[in-house]
């Protein structure tokens, strides 16, 4: 068992965690998760010990073994598979000491160890884990300074996975993996044995991997049972009697300064209002669950051109007069919603390049659309922000001779309105900063969106957020993501890249994801057993199915709404029949009751609604 006691974090001058508490029960899967700067990364280094809390300890067995994924990457002459290997201590010490060991019966207890830890596969339980994590044969035997930062982080999650720990943390472990290895890793933890605590704002890895929720919120902890989407309706319903209590506690707060206000100047009734001026003074407000309104993005968009926006003939592309993809025949329509698929390295980024009009195609033709704009999201472009200007400052310098305020409207589009847009950037979350990148590229509404793992340091909410806004943009989109909900709402059309091309693949995501696990085999467009391809969408058939699907999800938005509202109504019928004030009066309880059974009604039909609301929107997407 871990338990968290009265947690509190002051760095600053500010209060990060706040009498956080949670109890984790031996062998459970924790997904630890919250808006960006609640206080997620903060709590799991206290528990690893990295951060002395200014209140509050942490009881856990004393023998446990901890392991967390560090923010330095190895580096030096070892390979990989050595260094994942080096990462099992207790094997390396006891294979170690077993060569010089004279004693027999410690000889005999250091083999049974070695027996117990599984030490002689060592080698081919590291390997099976690199390859998962896009590690070829090849690849395992460089040495680690010839590897990017992001591949030395996988070795790093590698390393970390092999060592077995009691208490396995992870910090955001898909930022620096593809979609295959996500789905890799996913399925890896499914079956980790021992307690698991991960930061993640991947939907998907929630739901399928843990059995609990840590939400982090104003520097308090509260833990739900079940996966995210079982916190979202668990969330929800406590939102909708909180909200019915505030507002009780608001008409309980006008009744008593009401009172106030009329008899505290006359003296027979003196001490009843100062009784009351008591009770107001005592009442411990009940927050508002407000939506924060700097959560926001908006792409603007330009009148439809004419279509093909850009169509490949046979193209080849690449650096240095070497070709990385070849044989591309690809037409992109002013519409489209394409999501590429393909393990890193494969030539995703270099195809987006290309899109973008950023690489020149080394053989075959590329025709685009001479009015075309093209806004092209990458991670380098949220890096290479500088720290000491403003967004505003950045968006002056993007728009120049451009009015003020059509300046601050586009960065209000992204939440940045007021004095949000003269904050230093310096100051920004990870997410504010992809925010305001994004902004950036979209200012003169481009007719394309190529969007290269937009939500690397997003949360859940903002993730959605963006989700929202792309299917809300009139023009095509092209993404490269990890975030397999955000392909599933977003793209409705998958193209793999891999073995020197790119090609549409014949399936569903869900297809795919059973592919790269192995229970499918291969199926490419075109070959002999693959499904028939499927007819390109005309412009008014996806325009027709956007509108279907928008019509759908307002139809779940509102019903859903109807049920939180009909639930509150319910909480608020409850809290008067319990009122003092009407205790005794039978004619009010029951007039009350006869109100409830109405509205429980209502909601039985709201209920049935929303069912059928989200069935029909399932079913269409």
């Amino acid at each position: 068992m871990l338990n968290l006691n009265g947690i509190t974090v002051r760095l600053g001058g500010r209060t990060i965690l706040d009498r956080a508490g949670a109890a984790i029960p031996p062998g459970s899967r924790v997904g630890l998760i919250g808006r960006n700067g609640a206080g997620k990364s903060t709590l799991m280094k206290v528990m690893i010990g990295e951060i002395d809390p200014d209140e509050g300890d942490i009881d856990m067995p004393r023998t446990a073994r901890i392991g967390y994924l560090q923010q330095e990457a190895p580096s030096g002459t070892a390979t990989p598979l050595e260094t994942v290997i080096a990462a099992d201590r207790e094997r390396s010490e006891l294979l170690a000491e077993s060569e010089t060991c004279r004693d027999m019966h410690r000889l005999g207890d250091i083999h049974e160890r070695l027996n117990a830890i599984d030490a002689y596969s060592a080698e081919a339980r590291a390997a099976r884990i690199l390859v998962g994590l896009g590690f070829d044969e090849d690849m395992q035997g460089r040495p680690l300074d010839s590897y990017s930062g992001g591949w030395k982080m996988r070795v790093a999650l590698a390393a970390l996975l092999f060592s077995q720990p009691d208490l396995l943390l992870l910090d955001e472990p898909s930022n620096h993996l593809d979609l295959e290895a996500t789905l890799w890793l996913e399925n890896f933890l499914k079956s980790y044995r021992a307690t698991l605590v991960v930061i993640s704002h991947e939907r998907d890895l929630l739901n399928n991997v843990v059995d609990h929720i840590l939400h982090v919120e104003n520097g308090r902890t509260k833990m739900y049972v079940g996966g995210y989407d079982s916190f979202e309706r668990q969330r929800a319903e406590h939102l909708a009697q909180a909200g019915a209590a505030r507002r009780k506690q608001e008409v309980e707060r006008e009744k008593l300064q009401a009172f106030v206000d009329r008899w505290r100047a006359k003296a027979s009734k003196a001490k009843q209002a100062q009784s009351r001026m008591k009770a107001l003074e005592k009442m411990t407000p009940i927050a508002a669950a407000l939506e924060d309104p700097s959560l926001s993005f908006e792409f603007p968009s330009s009148p439809e051109l004419k279509p093909p926006l850009i169509t490949l003939d046979m193209a080849s592309v690449g650096y240095d007069e070497r070709p990385i993809l070849k044989r591309l025949n690809l037409r992109i329509d002013p519409d489209e919603r394409i999501a590429l698929l393909g393990k890193n390295g494969n030539g995703k980024t270099t195809l987006a390049r290309l899109l973008a009009a950023q690489l020149c195609p080394m053989d075959g033709e590329m025709n685009a659309s001479r009015k075309m704009t093209v806004g092209y999201f990458t991670q380098y472009q949220v890096e290479e922000l500088e720290t000491d200007a403003t967004p505003l400052e950045h968006m002056t310098r993007q728009m120049p001779g451009e009015k003020q305020s059509k300046v601050r409207a586009q960065l209000g589009r992204f939440g940045f309105s007021g004095e949000r847009a003269t904050q230093r950037v310096g100051s920004l979350s990870g997410g504010e900063r992809a925010r305001l990148a994004l902004a950036l590229i979209t200012r003169h509404a481009p007719h394309l969106l190529i969007l290269d793992e937009p939500t690397n340091h997003l949360d859940v909410d903002t993730r959605e957020a963006l989700v929202q806004a792309l299917n809300d943009y009139q023009g095509a989109v092209v993404i490269v993501s990890h975030d397999r909900h955000m392909i599933e709402l977003v793209a409705d059309r998958l193209v793999l890249v891999a073995d020197g091309t790119a090609e549409n693949f014949d399936g569903t995501l869900e297809d795919y994801t059973s592919l790269v696990l192995g229970r499918t085999p291969a199926k490419r467009a075109g070959s002999k057993d693959a499904a028939p391809p499927r007819k390109t969408s005309t412009k008014s058939q996806s325009a027709d199915t956007r509108r279907i699907l928008a019509t759908l999800r307002g139809e779940v938005a509102s019903a859903e709404k109807r049920v939180a509202a009909l639930t509150r109504d319910i909480a608020i019928i409850d809290q008067a029949v319990l009122d003092p004030a009407i205790s005794g009066n039978g004619a009010a309880i029951a007039d009350l009751m006869k109100r409830r059974t109405a509205v429980e009604a209502e909601l039985r039909e709201a209920e049935e609604a929303w069912l059928t609301a989200e069935a029909a929107l399932e079913d269409a997407a």
